[in-house]
């Protein structure tokens, strides 16, 4: 582990986001154990929410799927480092709100919470398994939003 994973590490136990990953974990009943550069993994979660294959809070990775899924799919772990790099650099947990408010500007403009999602384009869409979606006016989003109904 290089100085600066040590840096991020201490950083995001500091700012409490590890922490938090932690008691997500603790409340979804995932197992935890280390994993490359700093960061850790709670395997085995239990809850729902949020529907994606793997979320990262701090330098916690948190997933549905067991250790071997982040093991076969380094890329995906790249990918939520990044968003670890983003808890550091953004001083913890005030990412949270900030997140949803870029989650939610991409499904205005596309209809996907992650194509114009500031933050998942900086870890980089590919590497999380995200499709690019095109841009399209919101009224077109909001439109289909209350088809579905």
């Amino acid at each position: 582990m290089s100085g600066w994973h040590v840096v991020k590490l201490v950083g995001n136990v500091v700012n409490l986001s590890t922490l938090a990953g932690v008691v997500v974990g603790v409340i979804g009943r995932a197992r935890f154990s280390r994993g490359p550069r700093g960061l850790f993994y709670a395997t085995g979660y239990k809850l729902g929410f949020p529907v994606a294959s793997a979320f990262t809070v701090g330098n916690l990775i948190v997933s549905k799927h067991d250790r071997q899924y982040f093991e076969e799919r380094p890329v995906l772990v790249k990918h939520e480092e990044r968003h670890s790099w983003q808890y550091f650099c953004l001083i913890g947990l005030p990412l949270l709100p900030l997140y949803l408010i870029a989650a939610g500007w991409s499904w205005l403009r596309t209809g996907d919470f992650a194509s114009r999602n500031l933050f998942e384009r900086l870890a980089d869409l590919k590497d999380g398994n995200y499709a690019e979606r095109p841009v399209r006016p919101i009224g077109d989003t909001l439109a289909a939003a209350f088809r579905r109904r």
